[in-house]
């Protein structure tokens, strides 16, 4: 039987265990829960289809830090947002009302370019400025064209003008193989 350190009462991890949001917290709580139920580790890992080295990995770690060693703790590896912080975030959402400096629409390199500029390095790469413009919830919408009737009498006759004469050729025909699934038949005579 494994020994399990008292950080959590059973009951407080069969609680912890049903009101796990993550999946990989749960299972590794529940694989706790279940030791300290007094089940063996060859038990606890066909019920959960853990190895035995990786329950006893997780009885290590729960019993050296607690319960803060248990679920997936790759979440927390990571760094704090060097390029796309809030303030920088709220800066381009003020920015983007306007039209860039070179005209047309904003996209993910001209956010980009705004963004090296702004934060004073030599370039930012277009990726993050593609990432900024869908954290700040923008989207590149252009608005549908007219329909041609609602042009006026002279566009619709210059625009009459640009388009080239019909060709007076006939189109060629396609020609086909005839059927080799069997013998020819005619419907005509019975």
């Amino acid at each position: 039987m494994a020994r399990v350190a008292a950080h959590l009462s059973v009951a407080e991890l069969e609680a912890r265990f049903r009101a796990a949001r993550d999946a990989t917290e749960a299972r590794h709580v529940q694989a706790i829960w279940l030791l300290a139920q007094g089940r063996t580790i060859a038990e606890v890992s066909s019920v959960l289809a853990f190895v035995p080295r990786w329950v006893e990995e997780l009885l290590q770690r729960y019993n050296a830090r607690g319960s803060a060693a248990l679920g997936d703790l790759r979440r927390h590896n990571g760094r704090a947002a060097s390029v796309l912080t809030e303030e920088v975030l709220a800066a381009l959402k003020e920015r983007v009302q306007r039209a860039p400096d070179d005209g047309g629409l904003w996209t993910g390199p001209k956010v980009a370019a705004w963004l090296a500029v702004r934060l004073g390095r030599e370039q930012v790469h277009p990726q993050r400025g593609w990432e900024a413009l869908n954290l700040i919830g923008w989207s590149i919408q252009t608005p549908r064209p007219r329909h041609p009737a609602a042009a006026t009498p002279e566009e619709q006759a210059a625009f009459k003008k640009i388009l080239l004469p019909r060709s007076k050729k006939s189109p060629r025909r396609i020609r086909t193989a005839r059927s080799r699934s069997g013998p020819q038949m005619s419907i005509g005579s019975a």
